[in-house]
């Protein structure tokens, strides 16, 4: 995948690719008020997939923040990321992070992510 857009095929669109990620996750990091499931795709290209729901971030507007954060962070690190989807969850404690603390915890859960599937791909 060339560029650091955002196009549709870095998304995870249907239930069904949801699903597979929650039933076949082979990979979680955890971060302080998000976790990221991850699995194995196929592809060359890792994708994105949101859960955040109203209990764990009430404001439509941290909410959508949120996202918009959560998508920057993976954009600029989509050369680097193994070809996995990743389900990425807000928990209780993601609005009250701001967006630096924000940005820092995605840099280190991306990086930790890297490491283990290559040790899961060595192995």
């Amino acid at each position: 995948m060339s560029g650091h857009g955002f196009p549709k095929q870095l998304r995870l669109l249907t239930a069904g690719d949801y699903r597979y990620v929650f039933d076949h996750a082979a990979l979680k990091v955890h971060g302080k008020g998000l976790m990221a499931l991850a699995c194995p795709n196929g592809l060359d290209h890792p994708r994105l997939g949101l859960v955040i729901s109203k209990k764990n971030v009430r404001r439509a507007v941290d909410r959508n923040c949120l996202k918009r954060v959560v998508r920057e962070s993976l954009r600029l690190r989509q050369c680097s990321l193994p070809a996995v989807d990743i389900v990425l969850l807000a928990r209780r404690g993601a609005s009250e992070l701001d967006k630096a603390t924000l940005h820092r915890q995605l840099f280190g859960m991306w990086r930790r992510l890297e490491r283990d599937a290559q040790k899961s791909m060595t192995s």
